[in-house]
This record gives structure tokens, sequence and C-alpha cells, in this order.
């Protein structure tokens, strides 16, 4: 019959606790304003995988509608940024466009009455049609959206 060893239990539990304590990351030392900033400003990253061979047609499609609203969107005051990034290292299942838009802060992405109506104005309903109608019947033929993201930067000090 075989009796537990109490002098190698207190090894093994002293050993173990070493290297809980060892392999342990030391408690996080930075404060937020004081080390590092989180911006204000907010970046939407859309991922989008695309049928083979429909790269050019989508980048077509969004010329008139995505970026087109984004310029008037920007013109306003109410995006600071927006680019198409291409995966320049795909792999099986991969998203093959990012769509990235900065919005300044956390408040120009909430809901706006005046914002909307002054995008509206702007863009107009006949664009707006225009591009609901490419949406149903070109982009939902060809992509799909793989993932969408709401990102902010930290800058270390």
């Amino acid at each position: 019959m075989n009796r537990p060893n109490p002098l190698r239990a207190c090894v093994v539990t002293l050993l173990l606790f070493l290297g809980v304590c060892v392999a342990a990351p030391a408690a996080a030392q930075l404060k937020v304003w004081e080390d590092y900033e989180v911006s204000d400003a907010v970046w939407s990253l859309t991922m989008v995988k695309l049928d083979p061979g429909t790269q050019d047609i989508y980048l077509e499609g969004l010329q008139s509608t995505w970026v087109a609203a984004n310029e008037v969107a920007k013109s306003l005051g109410h995006v600071e940024y927006y680019a198409i990034h291409a995966n320049q290292a795909p792999a099986p299942g991969a998203f093959d466009l990012l769509l990235v838009i900065k919005f300044p802060s956390t408040e120009m992405m909430g809901p706006s009455r005046e914002r909307y109506n002054a995008f509206m104005e702007a863009w107009g309903t006949e664009n707006q049609a225009a591009s609901n109608e490419k949406v149903l019947e070109l982009y939902n033929e060809i992509r799909e959206i793989q993932g969408e993201y709401m990102t902010r930067e930290i800058t270390l000090k």
C-alpha cells in the first residue's frame, strides 16, 4: 500500500507555487492618462470577402457609393478620414478588402437628427436610392461582410 509522502507533497506544492509566481505577469503599472492616452477618435473597420475576380467591379461600385458618401460626410465634418486597404497576405477564408473610416469622436458615431438631415440634404435622396439599389443588386451578390470592428488608438507616453 502506498502512503502519501508529506515531504514530497510539500516540495511539489512549493514548486507549483514558485512556478506560478515566476510565470505570473507583473501587476499592471501603467495608468491611463498618465502613462498612455486613448484617443477620442474611433476607427470603424469593415472586413470584406469578395468572390474571385470581382474586386474591380466592387471598387467601381464603392467609388459611386461608399467613397462618395464618405466625401460628403468628410466635408460636413462627420468623418475625419476614410480609406480602402487591400489584403496583401491573403489566406484561405481571409478578407480581401478593409474599409476604414475614422470618426473624430465617439459623439460623431452616435445618432443625431441634425447630422442625418445635413448629410441627406448634401447627399440627396437620388444618391441614397442609387446606393441602396447597388447594395441590393450587386454588393450582396459578390461580397460577404466578415466582420466590423470599432477601435481606438492607444498612445504610450
